[in-house]
């Protein structure tokens, strides 16, 4: 007789499904960026050419940076539906579909478990991750960042093909963990986590677009410099406005995680604060992310300083949940893998 599924084997079929669809998203959002790139240098190379043939003397970069942006999609979501390449919308249907997976396989984990789905390491990723495209999809609805589709896509499918190495069987909690703190600290420090990470993309591009800019300014040979596909992203400022605005509300999110945190371990140990790894990596953190707020708002670090303080900040997350997790001893390590 066939042994039956079990709700974890079916929770991880779901969850290997979802990288599957992921991958193939990330492949639709590629091919779109592709096409749409080799399009914008077209139109582009034509406007040359007819201000050649009327005697120009070349376009200043203003002048190009206007067409790329005529050429590329509007950051505003009004009538982006109608506008949207066969590719994209492909990509992103399938990011609906591989979320609905992804949200099955969180689902059902917790139901298997008999409680929220994020007390150990390949739990937080899932819920993590999950929340992830969560949030992209979500802002969608507002801004039109299908140029991220690509990097979000691929970072899930990469993070929870990393998680699945860390696969550990439903086990019960641990007594410190059994409390309504694990449901509200958990889940809000995943949704900071969430909002770092398109910040984190944002300030990725713009630094890729910051370069392309200078490089065009020093050459003044336009902006057809650099990668393709940044002819259909916004300019490095407009990228940077994005990602502070990311930036700010996963702050606002992980200083409650901060605080909760502090009630939680009142609770579980009898003080706010030990020193402990996972308290240290929490509070480093917070300090990263308001410098970041801080110096932008207040000592002009904009541009490149900018960008590089909230990439700084994020793989200070990502250190926080892989390294410390796996080779730092502390009470709030809760891995699962030991």
């Amino acid at each position: 007789m066939t042994e039956q599924l079990s709700l974890d084997d079916v929770s991880l079929l779901l969850v290997w499904t979802a990288i599957a669809i992921y991958a193939i998203a990330f492949v639709a959002y590629a091919i779109d960026l592709a096409r749409r790139s080799a399009q914008a240098a077209d139109a582009q190379d034509a406007v040359v050419r007819e201000r050649e043939l009327v005697g120009a003397r070349g376009e200043t970069i203003a002048q190009v940076r206007a067409s790329e942006d005529a050429a590329a999609a509007s950051l505003s979501a009004r009538g982006r539906d109608r506008a949207r390449p066969l590719w994209a919308r492909i990509g992103t249907s399938l990011t609906w579909l591989g979320f609905l997976f992804h949200l099955g396989a969180t689902v059902t984990r917790g139901i298997a478990a008999e409680r929220v789905p994020w007390s150990n390491m390949y739990e937080f990723a899932m819920t993590g991750t999950l929340l992830i495209v969560a949030v992209y999809l979500g802002v969608l609805f507002r801004y039109d960042l299908r140029f991220l589709g690509a990097f979000i896509t691929g970072l899930v499918a990469v993070l929870m093909g990393g998680a699945t190495l860390f696969h550990v069987d439903v086990s019960p909690l641990s007594d410190p963990l059994k409390s309504i703190w694990l449901v509200i600290h958990v889940f809000v420090a995943s949704l900071a986590t969430a909002l770092f990470a398109l910040a984190f993309a944002l300030s990725v591009l713009q630094l890729l677009q910051a370069r392309r800019e200078r490089k065009a300014a020093a050459a003044e040979v336009g902006l057809r410099t650099g990668p393709g596909f940044l002819r259909l992203v916004p300019s490095a400022d407009n990228l940077e406005s994005l990602a502070y605005r990311f930036a700010i509300i996963g702050f606002i999110f992980w200083t409650f995680t901060l605080i909760a945190g502090s009630i939680w371990a009142n609770d579980a140990w009898g003080r706010y604060w030990g020193f402990d790894t996972k308290e240290v990596w929490t509070f480093v953190i917070w300090v990263l992310y308001a410098g970041y707020i801080h110096a932008r708002a207040t000592r002009g670090w904009r541009g490149t300083r900018s960008a590089w303080l909230s990439i700084i900040g994020f793989t200070a997350v990502m250190f926080n949940f892989t390294i410390v997790n796996m080779f730092f001893k502390g009470l709030h390590v809760y891995s699962g893998l030991t």
